[in-house]
Order: C-alpha cells, then structure tokens, then sequence
C-alpha cells in the first residue's frame, strides 16, 4: 500500500513499537544495510508481536509494509510564522519520495517560535527555549518508536540546531531539508526583508522616515513564505548544515516558493534512503572536521553571531571537542568571501545565483582552507562533491569574491575576552570603521527600557550601552536584541554607539556589538557589577572586553550583590533556567 497525499483517512507513516533493548544499546548497536528493518524486526517475529502489527494495520499497512524501513519525517510546519508556513508542501514531497523509494513514510510534528515576531517581547525568551524541544521531540519521537532514520525539515532559525541536536541525540541515518529563504520585499525601488522593518522604526523615531513610508515598509517587507531573506540566522545555518555535509548541495539558498526546493525534498528521501542502507549516520558525519568546514563557511559568508551558541551546542550532542576558542582559531585563517546583509548588499537569493554555497567551499578548498575528505550525507566526499564546481566564482557577479579579493582579509565573528567576559564574548567586527572604543556604561536591566532611551533620543555617539539579565538563566533564555541594535542601526548610531550584552544577537544585527556575555550577570558575572558612568573599553584588535575600574571597587561591588529571585518558578522558562549551562558552552542543558 502506497501512501497518497491527497487521502490522510489511513495514513501510513506511524511509528513501530520499540523493543526492551536499554537506550543505549539501542543508540550503538551495529546496525547492517536495510533488507529487513532492522529497528522493528521483532514486529514481524513470533506470535508475541502480533499485538504491536495491529496497531500499525490499523493506519493501512500491510504484511509487506513490515520489511521496509521506518522513516520519522519531523515536520515542523505551522502558520505561526512564514518561516514555517511553506513547510507542508515539502513534508508532502519527502513523503511519497520515501514511499516510492522503499521506506514508510511516519510524520510528526516539531513545534517553532518566530523570532521576528517575539522580538522586542517576553515571548523572545522561549525561542533559544525552542530549541532545546525541538531536540527533545526528536530524539523522543525517533527512539521512542524506533525508526530507522529521520528526515528532518524547518525553517525559522531554532528549527536548524534544534533538528540536528536531535538527530545527533538519536544517531539514526538522517537529513536535513531547509524551508528555504524568503523572496525579498520591494518598495520605492529597494528590496526589503525583515530587517528593514526594524531600521525603519529608528529612522522614524529620529524623524528621518515618514509615517507612511514606515507603513509601507512594513506592509511589504514579507512578501511570501520562507526565512528572513539575509545572511541571518536562519540562512547561515542552512548554510552550514551544506557545509557539514548533512544537507544537499544548494539546498541551503534556494527560495521556499521556488519548485526547486520541492525537488531538493524529494531528493534528499531518496539520498536518505541510500544513507540507511549504507548505515550512514549523523555522527559519522559531523565530527571535528567537518564542523570547521562549517565554521569556516560561516565566516566566508558573514554569518550571524548565533552561529557561534549553536555551534558549541551540536558540538556537545555529537561529542565532538570543540570550544569557544575554536572560533577563533578559524576566524584568523579565513577571509570573508560574501557581501550579505545585514552589514553587506546581498540576500541569499543573489548568492544562489551565483553559485551558492558549493561556490563559496570550493573558492575555500581551493584554497586549502577546507576538509576535503570529510563523508557528506550522499556517502561522498567534500572533495567530490565539489570535483565540477569552478575554483574561482564567476566574474559576472560580485556577490562571491575571489579568494585574493577578498570583503575582508578575516572573519567577522570575533570572541573577546577580558574582565568583563572571561569565558569569552561574541563580536561581530566587519563592516566597521573602526572597531575599537572606549565610552560610558549606560545601563539597562532589560530590552525595553534600553530601547526606550534610544527612540527617546537618550543614547548618543560614544555611550556603551549595556544591557544584562538577558543571560541563558537570567533572560531566561537568552533573548535576542535586534529591536535595539536595529534601532541604532535606524538613527545613525550603529558604528558610534557600542552595546554590550549577556544576551544574544539576531542574525541581522550588525554594528559596534558583543554579546554572549560569559559569565552571565545572574550568576555574577561582572557585567552584573558595573555602573552608569564606568568607563568601558570594546577592541577588536586585542580581542578585549574591559571594565575600566579599579579592582578595590570591584571587590566592594561583589561584596554589596546579591543574585535576582528567579523570572520563572514554574513551566519551560523554569527549567531552562535551573539547567542552561553558560552561553560559553552554548547554554544546552544537559552539560552534566
């Protein structure tokens, strides 16, 4: 019985019944090439099982059925956001791929938040919360019903590390299918994407954009579904997930709406299909290697901040070795290749044209500055993979510079440390003029009061704002700051105004800004010390985050601070509190 998209009265794509195998024999056992599936071959032996076949013919299969292959399909679409929104129609496509490939096609659902649409409220703290249940549902859902392999689709930018946490977790043959990015918005002859928007209410606010003219930017800056349209969050992780190995190639840029990014869904079931019989699994793939490839594509790119926390993240749930000084490491050795937004031109559907992410890891390749033998989820390698992209991009483009002309002669992701952040700080350094200052603390116990005083015109050349509580336990959850920084961005200020943060950043922030402030004010970090007036010092060139007062006051300061009650004492936002590990380790909660 084949499963038919149009008939969901019997779908067949529910789960097998696990068997009492301990979770972990069941994670390391050595699984042989499919013939019989492997995970639920007790369901087609001896009478005792009988009970468990008849769960599944009741949803439509057939004695057959039991020979396949269970494939999870982690769907993660929702109207909540048009991350997410144009995610059914893919799920819909990798289901009959897998159907007609061989497998049973078994779907379930990944919750997401919308970060574009919580910024700036209470609702930003559950999204770094989101991914963490994401990774939960499944790792749960893929061993609870033992499937032999999970296809795993998402759009918003929680759904990237989410997804592969939890494919990493389970350790079953699996892939990942990006959404897609967005079609950008256009009015008075510019393109838009969701950032305009938040540069648009500081533009307003300093009088330089009309009433009208921010409606409309408003109006049109999300044309259709997909993910915010930059080198944002969400496109840098698909970008790097190419890079892993764990994506196809090109998928990470192209367009939702596009039917290229339907048949991108398809392909990447039948590969999965290949993977499970190869026993190809997601630590196989991702290792030390494979995720400085990734690092170092994210660097060529101009990727977001984020990529820095989630990396450290996926990085703990494979078990591979890798710190916040790792960043680093790769930052110096590579240049940024790509003009992107949100400090550059382009959007990634103008990197996608010409030649995407294959072109920016063969420009690297070629130049030694990636992992070459490092196994992709096709079963070959970086190097093969990219054995007929050109060495050098085209010269009928600049969106991807060659590697001797280069935006940047290094990357932009600079970690930072100092008094203020011992355990190291994230800063994003490209795209300014001079990124090195020293100024005066103004100081925020939230976002809102900090975005307050910007609109209010209380910020101005030369401050250091800092805005701290904001950490992995004292948000809780880490909430991003694009409302502010866009805010500055809007009024003139992003290159005269530092902002530093125990918090995050959106993937579309860009300006004089650290973030990831370790440790974190809630746990007494000394950014939690600091007072309105204190001289701070933010250097790029020395990598230095500097408190610029004495250590006798310090001390008294210590002594006079004690810690905030909790936020939350009940629900998720309570949990991750108790359990987030500090942002230098990516604030993942199971860092026991």
């Amino acid at each position: 019985m084949g499963f038919k998209v149009d008939s969901y009265a019997t779908p067949k794509y529910t789960a097998t019944d696990p068997n009492t195998t301990t979770q972990r024999q069941r994670t390391t056992m050595d699984r042989k090439p499919v013939v019989m599936n492997p995970r639920s071959k007790n369901i087609t032996e001896g009478k005792s099982r009988a009970p468990n076949r008849s769960m599944y013919y009741a949803m439509g299969y057939e004695g057959d059925d039991f020979t396949k292959p269970m494939i999870g399909v982690a769907n993660g679409h929702s109207t909540i956001t048009p991350c997410n929104s144009g995610l059914q129609k893919l799920a819909d496509a990798a289901m009959v791929a897998i159907e007609e490939a061989g497998g049973n096609a078994q779907v379930f659902g990944t919750p997401t938040i919308s970060d574009g649409m919580s910024m700036g409220t209470e609702g930003m703290k559950y999204s770094l919360v989101s991914r963490e249940v994401i990774s939960d549902c499944i790792e749960t859902c893929v061993q609870g019903q033992w499937m032999d392999g999970v296809l795993v689709i998402g759009g918003c930018d929680k759904n990237m590390p989410g997804g592969l946490m939890g494919m990493l977790r389970a350790n079953v043959p699996a892939i990942y299918v990006y959404g897609g990015t967005i079609l950008p918005g256009h009015y008075k002859g510019q393109d838009l994407n969701i950032v305009s928007v938040f540069e648009a209410v500081g533009e307003n606010a300093a009088g330089r954009l009309s009433d009208q003219d921010l409606l409309e930017i408003e109006r049109r800056a999300i044309p259709g579904p997909g993910s915010c349209g930059g080198m944002y969050t969400a496109n840098t992780m698909s970008s790097a997930f190419e890079a892993l190995g764990i994506s196809l190639m090109y998928s990470s840029t192209m367009a939702n709406p596009h039917d290229e990014k339907l048949n991108s869904a398809r392909d990447s079931a039948k590969v999965l299909i290949d993977a499970i019989r190869n026993d190809l699994k997601p630590r196989d793939i991702v290792t030390r290697k494979s995720i400085e490839n990734a690092i170092a594509v994210v660097m060529a790119i101009g990727g977001s901040t984020n990529a820095v926390l989630h990396f450290l993240a996926i990085a703990h749930a494979a078990g591979v070795a890798w710190t916040i000084d790792d960043f680093e490491r790769v930052r110096v050795k590579t240049p940024v290749l790509c003009d992107l937004k949100p400090s550059g031109k382009y959007l990634a559907v103008d990197l996608h044209r010409a030649g995407g992410i294959p072109q920016v890891m063969k420009t690297l390749l070629s130049a030694g500055l990636l992992h070459g033998d490092c196994i992709t989820i096709t079963g070959q390698t970086v190097a093969e993979v990219l054995k007929d992209i050109p060495d050098t991009p085209r010269a009928d483009q600049d969106v991807i510079r060659p590697i001797n002309n280069p935006m940047y002669a290094q990357g932009h992701l600079a970690i930072l440390k100092g008094n203020l952040a011992p355990e190291g700080c994230v800063a994003k350094i490209t795209g300014l003029k001079n990124p090195v200052m020293t100024g005066p603390a103004r100081v925020f116990e939230n976002e809102q009061s900090a975005l307050k005083a910007i609109l209010a015109n209380q910020i101005v050349a030369g401050d250091v704002m800092v805005l701290r509580y904001l950490g992995p336990k004292g948000g809780p959850g880490m909430p991003e700051m694009l409302a502010p920084t866009g805010a500055l961005v809007g009024q003139g200020l992003g290159e005269s105004v530092g902002l530093i943060t125990d918090g995050r950043f959106s993937g579309g922030t860009w300006g004089m800004v650290v973030g990831h402030v370790a440790p974190e004010a809630a746990v007494g970090g000394l950014i939690a010390l600091i007072e309105e007036g204190d001289a701070i010092t933010i250097d790029a060139h020395q990598l230095l985050l500097q408190l610029n007062v004495g250590d006798d006051i310090i001390a008294i300061r210590r002594a006079a601070w004690t810690a905030p009650a909790p936020r939350y004492t009940r629900g998720v936002q309570a949990k991750f509190a108790f359990n987030a590990s500090t942002a230098s380790k990516g604030a993942v909660l199971d860092n026991y």
